[in-house]
């Protein structure tokens, strides 16, 4: 079986719907927007952040959010793509677990590095 070609997902199939191609489109920029703001977070966190134990860590774990995003974003991006143009159903992403687990995880270490730091 022949592996896809991610690079090129329109190389395939029948042009779709043109609304189902921009709202594919619209969801992949909200991903790289939200990918753009987890990186954002991470910088400020690690640079604006003053007297904070475990500022870096926080700063490391939005800019490795950040980097799971962006490059998660454009393989869901091409899958959803080609299988519109052939006609299949839509694949599952585990892009929302990541993002949901990864701002939990967040949160629980922030919370730890705030207790450890008023001690």
């Amino acid at each position: 079986m022949q592996r896809p070609d991610w690079t090129n997902p329109r190389s395939v199939g029948e042009e779709p719907d043109y609304r189902f191609t921009l709202a594919n489109e619209r969801t992949f920029l909200a991903w790289i927007r939200t990918s753009l703001a987890l990186a954002a977070g991470g910088l400020g966190a690690i640079n604006l952040i003053d007297n904070f134990y475990g500022q870096e860590i926080l700063g490391l774990i939005l800019l490795g959010l950040s980097f799971l995003t962006a490059a998660t974003s454009y393989r869901r991006w091409a899958k959803n793509e080609r299988s519109m143009r052939l006609g299949e159903p839509l694949p599952a992403s585990r892009l929302p677990t990541y993002i949901a687990v990864g701002t939990a995880l967040l949160g629980v270490v922030a919370a730890v590095l705030f207790v450890i730091g008023e001690l």
